[in-house]
């Protein structure tokens, strides 16, 4: 049995953060009962924030970031899972308080893994990631609302990303005309390509706007927070809804309660991190269902365990494209 694997490892010292690619022992893994092979990981927002130290994310020293993971059980205590199953990971403080999925081995608490679902395969998953479970979670947060597309257009903020990319994907299969809210003009005819029909420019919803403006949107998918989320909830139509599940753009949300009292607007908080089982699986289920794998693929790029430090920069600064997928064997 192999006793030693790579991994990217956060260390933190007087001297400040430092990131770097390691050979660790398997004895190095923590506790949990399932062992897992990795197949694939990806490289998500919050890790990008880890990696770089923009922000507090991770918790404690040494840390493997990677909040997402595909790859096949090799070891397993826990009743629901065994050798060989192939399993996905999203989520649950991996990355931030549990070492994570970019790495060859990790061992985790087999309560947070879903099986792979059959019509993707590791590497498929890992290009969905938590992003794309997160825009499954917020179509499905809409649906059950009863956003329906005969009630109007959807706006879908940062539209490039990775969220928002899915998010029109599936928008659009379920039948909704889509607005995709970007800063990159150039990559209109990407966002048309998934799906969208309106492009509609950052520059629009990224400063303070009125509490009240122009009623547009039946429904909202915004990633972005701060002046974009109190912009989107102020032009969406009476009755309408706001799912919730980003701060691309900032934590702060600086709105009035008008569209909410005076419009019976609703907002959706989408949380990604805990959401429980069902709503995982759901999720996963409209994602093997409704993403069209051509879509999915001019959605993902992949790069090797060795290139996903550098990576993590280029996310932060906003000119990377939909989603980055890693191949931690590589």
């Amino acid at each position: 049995m192999v006793s030693k694997f790579s991994a990217v490892v956060i260390e933190k010292d007087e001297a400040g953060q430092s990131v770097s690619i390691q050979s660790r022992d398997i004895a190095d893994l923590p506790e949990g009962d399932v062992a897992i092979e990795v197949d694939y990981s990806t490289l998500n927002f919050k890790d990008a924030l880890a990696i770089t130290g923009s922000s507090p994310v991770v918790r404690s020293f040494p840390m493997v970031p990677g909040i997402d993971l595909a790859g096949t059980v090799t070891e397993s205590s826990h009743a629901q899972w065994s050798a060989g199953d192939k399993v996905v990971l999203n989520g649950w403080g991996v990355g931030e308080k549990h070492w994570g999925g970019l790495a060859q081995r990790a061992r985790l608490n087999g309560d947070w893994l879903i099986p792979l679902p059959s019509e993707f395969t590791s590497r498929q998953a890992m290009a969905i990631g938590t992003a794309g479970y997160t825009a499954s979670l917020c179509v499905d947060a809409l649906l059950g609302a009863g956003v329906r597309p005969e009630l109007g257009e959807v706006l879908v903020t940062g539209a490039t990303g990775g969220v928002g990319s899915v998010a029109i994907a599936l928008l659009t299969k379920a039948g909704f005309s889509v607005a995709a809210s970007t800063g990159k003009t150039s990559e209109s005819a990407y966002l048309e390509s998934l799906g969208a029909t309106t492009i509609v420019d950052r520059g629009e919803l990224a400063e303070k706007g009125k509490p009240l403006q122009k009623e547009r949107w039946a429904g909202v998918v915004d990633t972005v927070g701060s002046h974009t989320l109190a912009n989107a909830c102020a032009q969406t139509r009476y009755g309408g809804y706001v799912a919730a599940c980003g701060l691309a753009q900032g934590m702060d949300f600086p709105s009035s309660v008008a569209p909410f009292i005076l419009r019976g607007v609703s907002l959706l908080g989408v949380d990604s991190v805990m959401a429980p089982r069902p709503a995982r699986i759901t999720a996963w289920e409209r994602l093997a269902r409704d993403l069209d794998p051509v879509a999915l693929e001019s959605i993902a790029h992949e790069i090797s365990l060795e290139e996903s430090v550098a990576a993590a920069g280029r996310l932060m600064d906003g000119s990377v494209r939909g989603r980055i997928v890693v191949d931690v064997n590589r």
